[in-house]
């Protein structure tokens, strides 16, 4: 069997870090993913997809990227079952990635607040590219 996801987006907000009991850090994220069609207003359509990122790499997100900043996310697709405040059982969709890199730099973001410096190659993150994406960014 195979479960493996593989998103090219923007993120939709800053990421938000924060550690399990045990130690561990956790960072969420919410990816704008264009896709790639037009509803009959001639509007392109983009679906919001949560992602959850682990321990250093988790660290390194929070550090580094900032609302708006393109990335490519490769993980796999998990349903996580909860109960509401209501008793209710619900589903929620995400992916926990297994490796987030940079498309973009930060330079490219320059003049925004609170922008981060660009990734240097020795943080884990592989190499980083620049990709130049003249759509409209839905947020």
């Amino acid at each position: 069997m195979l479960n493996s996801v593989v998103l090219i987006g923007r993120l939709t907000k800053d990421p938000e870090l924060r550690y399990t009991p045990s130690g561990k850090a956790v960072a969420n994220l919410r990816l704008a993913v264009d896709r790639g069609t037009v509803n009959q207003q001639g509007e392109r359509e983009t679906d919001f997809i949560d992602i959850v990122v682990w321990e250093r790499q988790a660290e390194t997100v929070a550090n580094y990227l900032r609302k708006g900043r393109l990335v490519a996310v490769q993980g796999r697709l998990q349903i996580r079952q909860y109960t509401n405040q209501e008793g209710q059982r619900r589903e929620r969709a995400e992916v926990v990635a297994s490796t987030v890199r940079f498309l973009d730099s930060a330079r490219d973001h320059a003049g925004g607040e609170g922008t981060a410096p660009a990734p240097r190659r020795d943080e884990g993150m592989g190499s980083e590219l620049t990709f130049n994406d003249d759509e409209d960014v839905p947020f």
